[in-house]
């Protein structure tokens, strides 16, 4: 078996035309020492048979699995010391592998780098790495702003799964993806597992990737408001220390409160869930719904909390500091 430096993995449901430009664009890097190996979740074979993975690895689910389980997947299938992650729906510039691997050689103590993410076909970013607020939401930093507002090489809290690089030894040591998640969020909790195992992040701004948004589930679907908000709750648990725990809920009442305040006035993400013709009510069902689930998923999620803890190189204290260094505020979540 060859090995190679990197192993680019995609996951993908749809094995359309967009995953044909994905994998065609990376025919173009600069830098060589790479395979592709697609995860096809279609169930469908799809991207064997419409030919959209050009001269890569298929790796084909009788299912959909979901995003970190198919990354799981290509993971445990390859060698390479280094593992991009990048989604079906994105466009990778010539440089984009050879700045990400540039990054994570300089610095051993980075498990993690991050791309600069654009928005395709627009003049604002998708993200420059991530945010997390006081609720354990998530968001891109810099979503909507210019790519020139991030020029420089600099630390991140964590990377966005639709276009990452992880360190091999870092993933072996924190376990991966979580399968449960699903859908959505399952990077924030990858990235804060590593961070308690003290590792660091890079970004990366020459590691340029244009991005169709939320191309698969859409902007505000129900489907991704149901696993947005279960996932979060995921991470809480299993991440913040016990203070942010105690205080996460009040957190939350107050981003939903914004989330009424910029619906009402046809902002953010809870005007967009109704302009799609959603009920406003669906959103409340969907909040319930995920946290029945958390209470089904107690057990479990408790007991990958302690794992967590018995392997942390940081303090409560420290993971609190970098948390807020790396925040988002309530409100701003609710007008995005």
């Amino acid at each position: 078996m060859t090995d190679f430096l990197v192993t680019v993995a995609i996951p993908t449901l749809a094995a359309d035309g967009r995953l044909q430009e994905c994998v065609e664009a990376l025919a173009l890097q600069t830098h060589r020492d790479f395979e592709v190996i697609v995860v096809d979740n279609s169930g469908q074979d799809l991207a064997r048979r419409n030919g959209t993975a050009p001269g890569a690895q298929i790796i084909e689910n009788a299912t959909n699995l979901g995003f970190g389980a198919a990354v799981n997947q290509a993971f445990q299938a390859s060698h390479s010391p280094y593992l991009a992650v990048l989604n079906d729906d994105s466009v990778a510039h010539p440089e984009w592998l050879a700045a990400l691997v540039g990054a994570l050689e300089q610095r051993s103590d980075a498990g993690m780098c991050a791309s600069q993410v654009r928005l395709f076909g627009e003049a604002g970013l998708d993200s420059a790495g991530m945010l997390v607020a006081r609720d354990g939401s998530s968001k891109q930093r810099g979503h909507g702003r210019l790519p020139g507002d991030f020029p420089v090489a600099e630390e991140a809290l964590f990377p966005s799964g639709s276009a990452a690089m992880y360190r091999r030894t870092m993933l072996e040591e924190v376990g991966g993806f979580d399968d449960t998640f699903f859908l959505y969020c399952e990077d924030t909790d990858l990235g804060l597992r590593a961070r308690w195992a003290g590792w660091k992040c890079l970004y990366a701004p020459q590691a340029v990737v244009e991005h169709h948004y939320s191309h698969s589930a859409g902007r505000a679907s129900p489907i991704k408001a149901y696993y947005v908000e279960r996932n979060r709750l995921f991470v809480l648990v299993k991440n913040f220390p016990f203070r942010m725990l105690i205080a996460s809920p009040f957190a939350a009442l107050a981003r939903y409160s914004w989330h009424l305040w910029y619906g009402l006035q046809g902002r953010g993400s809870a005007a967009r869930f109704r302009a799609e013709g959603h009920a406003g009510l669906r959103m409340l069902w969907y909040v319930i719904r995920a946290h029945a689930a958390v209470l089904r998923h107690g057990p479990r999620l408790w007991r990958q909390r302690l794992e967590i803890r018995a392997r942390a190189r940081i303090t409560p204290a420290v993971f609190r500091r970098l948390i807020r260094s790396h925040s988002i505020s309530l409100r701003r979540m609710a007008s995005l």
